[in-house]
């Protein structure tokens, strides 16, 4: 039985006087937050990594006026609180990065940067901190909207169910590359690209618990494309494309984050403009969606979301009125309901949780 209290981390956009990571309470019976820390110092660490076997935080900063490059950071996690100490950081050699990840075995880091359209590896070393740059893979490429796809610009990273291959929505290029990973030489191997639909723009990935079947959520066209993977050639194959707004909606808006239940029965996707939670039921055998729920996430802009690790709760970070919400998750359905608990937070751009040993 899960006995450890759990912590939420904020990333946000924030200048060095601000803070830019926020640390709080989640308090699951009640479904209330508490701030514990703010980080200040840090250029727009948006987006975040937590390594649960390690009790470590991983984000980056961007560069600062003059410099040439970002760096990637490493916290270590209190035990008892926790509050985050710096432990170490490498340079990204590029000025920004979009997104963090981890590959499952937490041996590397991944980062991609949207405006220099790059993806970074990074060796983690036997305590967890973040080595010095590995190897990079400069995307090349564009499609039809202008101005947001003049040109390449990878806007996540992941790595499969079974660590051998990363997956890279480019939202640039329309493309979902694909990259083997070279364990041994700590290098990215090209190995495939999907295309997806010209002015779709690929933003965020979740694979199904299944690992059969995965999803990308498309910024520009405001869709979600599922699709069929074979783990064993690293081949995603399309199935379906289905938006994340009402039929009745006529405005502006883009999407921004999707995530899977832990039970693999429910996707929530974000959508900026329209600013509402998308939330679509998973057939069990095809992966196909169906529509369940639109609702307001009760602010503007979700860039991003996080279910809980129990999935009975959504959080939903809304940086354009510096608030973050708090879902109630019916397990039945995947319907969400407010529960009428929200923070102010300047900027909030990313959700992760850690439960304390």
């Amino acid at each position: 039985m899960e006995t450890g209290k759990m912590i939420a981390y904020f990333g946000s956009y924030a200048g060095k006087q601000a803070p830019g990571i926020h640390v709080y309470a989640w308090d699951e019976q009640e479904g209330t937050l508490s701030a514990v820390d703010a980080i200040p110092g840090l250029i727009n660490p948006t987006f975040m990594a937590v390594s649960q076997r390690q009790g470590l935080l991983y984000s980056y900063t961007q560069a600062d006026e003059g410099q040439d490059s970002g760096a990637v950071l490493t916290f270590r996690i209190d035990p008892a609180t926790g509050t985050l100490a710096p432990a170490g950081q490498a340079l990204s050699l590029d000025k920004s990065a979009t997104h963090i990840n981890l590959d499952h075995a937490e041996q590397f880091a991944l980062t991609v940067s949207y405006s220099e359209g790059t993806v970074n590896l990074f060796p983690v070393q036997g305590n967890g901190e973040v080595g010095q740059l590995a190897d990079k893979a400069r995307h090349e490429g564009s499609s039809v909207v202008a101005k947001r796809q003049d040109s390449a610009h990878p806007h996540s990273v992941y790595t499969d169910p079974s660590d051998r291959f990363v997956i890279v929505p480019d939202l640039g290029m329309d493309k979902i590359v694909v990259y083997r990973l070279d364990r041994e030489q700590g290098k990215l191997h090209p190995h495939d690209e999907v295309a997806m639909e010209p002015g779709s723009g690929p933003r965020h990935f979740a694979f199904h618990p299944n690992g059969r079947h995965a999803y990308v959520i498309n910024e520009l066209s405001s869709t979600v494309t599922a699709f069929v993977y074979d783990g064993d050639a690293g081949k995603l194959q399309p199935v379906q494309t289905i938006s994340t707004l009402p039929d009745d909606f006529a405005g502006e808006s883009i999407c921004a984050e999707v995530q899977i239940s832990p039970c693999g029965s429910y996707l929530y996707g974000s959508n900026r403009g329209h600013d509402s939670l998308a939330v679509f039921a998973v057939d069990p055998e095809s992966g196909v969606l169906s529509a369940v729920q639109t609702i307001s996430t009760g602010g503007a802009h979700p860039r991003h979301f996080s279910l809980t690790p129990s999935g009975g709760y959504l959080l939903a970070a809304n940086k354009d009125s510096d608030s973050v919400v708090v879902f109630k998750v019916d397990r039945d359905s995947g319907r969400l309901t407010p529960n009428g608990q929200s923070i102010s937070l300047p900027q909030p751009t990313c959700v992760r949780f850690y439960r304390l040993p």
